[in-house]
């Protein structure tokens, strides 16, 4: 005959059972998903890390070769870059080093087209903006007004509004370029009003503003001439 123990022992391996049959397959497939989820990251993480290491050496290698002015090597690393590793930040940032050499060696037309795949394919916000504002300026450059307004049109869409000063800053040189005084005035004093002032970049915005005979007033002040 069964001692109470170990009848105590059957009911709770009984209740034990009847648990795991109802509700095995549901916890296993949560236990199986979890690790699967753990070991789907980890793979992720260490995938990401040699994508970045490899993608950093070229990056370097980009950057020597930007140094040497050599923009043809430039672009051939770049375009390396780009085609291997386009989703990281290393691509990103070559897009604008090489768009500065190709610029630099007169090469506009491959310089837009580098900005171009940025401005379509920049991970950051940040950096699609960046490349509008240098397009607009290569754009600018080559008197193509209209096309360069159409770039600072776009970055101003953006969701990076630390830009915006920049932005109308950019749009100044454009309107200022054009011979619109009073519009490039108002951009300008736009520009002035939203960059932090501990940024030595706006004492630049001041320059521009005062060229065009509506310095701003701390400037006008200390002067002595009335804004």
């Amino acid at each position: 005959m069964a001692s109470p123990l170990d009848l105590q022992e059957q009911e709770q391996l009984d209740d034990l059972k009847s648990f795991w049959k109802q509700y095995g397959n549901l916890i296993t497939w949560t236990l199986t998903l979890a690790l699967a989820g753990f070991a789907a990251w980890n793979g992720w993480q260490w995938w990401q890390r040699e994508q970045g290491a490899k993608a950093g050496a070229l990056y370097d290698e980009l950057d020597r070769l930007a140094n040497s002015g050599d923009a043809a090597k430039v672009a051939q690393a770049f375009g390396d870059l780009k085609e291997r590793f386009p989703r990281t930040l290393q691509a990103q940032q070559g897009a604008l080093l090489a768009a500065k050499v190709q610029a630099e060696k007169g090469q506009a037309d491959a310089a837009l087209a580098t900005l171009a795949w940025l401005a379509d394919n920049g991970g950051e916000d940040e950096l699609r903006v960046v490349a509008r504002l240098r397009a607009a300026g290569v754009l600018m450059d080559q008197k193509k007004f209209d096309e360069a307004a159409k770039q600072l049109d776009a970055a101003q869409q953006g969701k990076a509004r630390e830009f915006d000063a920049l932005i109308a800053d950019r749009r100044g040189d454009l309107l200022a370029a054009q011979g619109k005084r009073a519009e490039a005035i108002a951009a300008y004093q736009a520009a002035y009003k939203a960059m932090d002032p501990k940024v030595e970049y706006r004492n630049l915005i001041d320059a521009k503003l005062t060229a065009l005979g509506a310095a701003p007033a701390p400037a006008a002040a200390a002067s002595g001439v009335q804004p």
